[in-house]
């Protein structure tokens, strides 16, 4: 089966480390903040000026002047900090976020990303993703391996307008865990009843599968 936006986030979570600052960008990234483990200190901010996030609101609890960066009601934890847009790209331009959780549209072999741009179409816009990859120390994307057309986004290179180049080490789709490194993608984990041949026909880039790959655990 493919993983669900929940279960990607899951197993996204599983990424996080005690002390941790964490960037969350829009989409299923968000969704992170829902699965952070119990008991593990992990400080996650927005770029639109919050140290502190906590997960999704309950509708008893929503308030709608309290936002992330894509504009959805978020908690704040007990000591979170509120501060000017400036400050927050300040931080993460500094290289103070330890790992940033972002969506795509493309990501190529080479560690490429295209999240920001469809000619033609109507997007949100870069947000902070540009000062993300350059300044996070470690990035993981959340994606759709493949597109409504079954075809890939998994490429040789990407065809849409980077935003940024050589950056990204690992990638969370539905179907897999992907490492990117010398030139390749390597297949770490499959999703729960996910093929390895289904992934391969799915991944246009260089695949590298070596011995059994396990499958994912999204409890």
């Amino acid at each position: 089966m493919t993983l669900t936006r929940e279960q990607i986030a899951k197993r996204i979570a599983k990424e996080l480390r005690d002390g941790y600052y964490v960037n969350l960008g829009i989409g299923i990234p968000t969704l992170v903040a829902n699965y952070v483990p119990a008991g593990m200190n992990v400080v996650l901010q927005s770029e639109n000026g919050l140290l502190g996030m906590g997960e999704f609101p309950v509708d008893d609890k929503v308030d709608a002047d309290l936002i992330n960066a894509g504009k959805q009601t978020v908690t704040a934890i007990p000591g979170a900090a509120f501060f000017s847009s400036a400050d927050s790209f300040a931080m993460i331009r500094g290289g103070h976020v330890d790992l940033t959780v972002l969506g795509a549209f493309e990501v190529d072999q080479e560690g490429n990303i295209a999240s920001w741009m469809i000619p033609g179409k109507l997007i949100k816009g870069m947000g902070g993703a540009m000062d993300l990859v350059a300044g996070a120390r470690n990035i993981v994307v959340a994606m759709q391996h493949a597109n409504k057309q079954g075809e890939s986004k998994m490429l040789k290179k990407c065809a849409l307008p980077l935003t940024g180049v050589r950056c990204i080490k690992k990638v969370v789709t539905d179907l897999a865990v992907l490492e990117i490194k010398d030139g390749a993608f390597h297949l770490l984990e499959r999703a729960p009843g996910v093929s390895v041949e289904e992934i391969k026909r799915l991944t246009e880039g260089k695949l590298i599968v070596s011995g059994d790959v396990p499958e994912m655990d999204v409890n």
